[in-house]
Formats: C-alpha cells, structure tokens, sequence
C-alpha cells in the first residue's frame, strides 16, 4: 500500500510544529519565488543583475537559490537593481497567512488576504 503525498501531508499537517515549520518554508519559497520573477520580469540574466548590485553571478544564485539569509539593504539594491520598490510590514501572523508574488508588471506583493508586504 503507498501513501500519496496528498495524504501524507494532510496527516503531517495535523501537527502544530509540523505546520509551524511549514509555514516558515513557504514563506521562504515564496520570497524565493518573488525574487526571481522580479529578475526574469526585469528581463535580467543573474549575472546582468550581478553586475548592477556589484557582486558576483554565483553570490545571485545563491540569494535566489534560498542559501542566505538576505539582510533588508541587500532586498533594497536587489528590488532597486530589477525596477522594483521594497516595502515591509509587521502585522498579526497566522500559519499561511500571506505567500509573496510577483504582480505581471514585476512588482513584488503578497497575495492572500493580508496587506501586501512587499510591493511596488
């Protein structure tokens, strides 16, 4: 008998530290997601937006590939560097209460139904 991964994350999911730490990873990925999208939307290679941040193509992969931890002055000159504006707010959180996109027109935003965290 094989467990789908449907079913395996559902009971999974009915664990608070489970979902705890599930939650943080998606948040994770979304930045993650939110990053890249900005570059391709910005119609940026990773070592073309290298170049404008200063650093190296290898240190870009890095940040996209979710290997550090970016300080707020790296997201700026990141969101700078690819036409974007980023903006930050602290609210009340709920397990997956926000998943942070990019809007077609680049712009970095969170989707769900809180205020957007990062947005043009």
């Amino acid at each position: 008998m094989t467990t789908r991964l449907k079913d395996l994350k559902k009971r999974l999911m009915e664990d608070p530290e489970f979902r705890e730490e599930y939650a943080r990873a998606d948040d994770e990925f979304a930045l993650i997601e939110a990053l890249v999208r900005a570059r391709t939307a910005a119609k940026l290679t990773q070592t073309e937006l290298a170049r404008r941040l200063g650093t190296t193509q290898s240190a870009v992969a890095r940040l996209e590939g979710g290997r550090v931890s970016p300080s707020l002055a790296t997201l700026r000159r990141y969101a700078e560097a690819t036409g974007t504006r980023l903006t930050v707010g602290l609210e009340r959180a709920t397990p997956r209460q926000f998943r942070l996109t990019t809007r077609p027109d680049g712009a970095l935003a969170a989707a769900g139904t809180r205020q957007a965290l990062l947005r043009r």
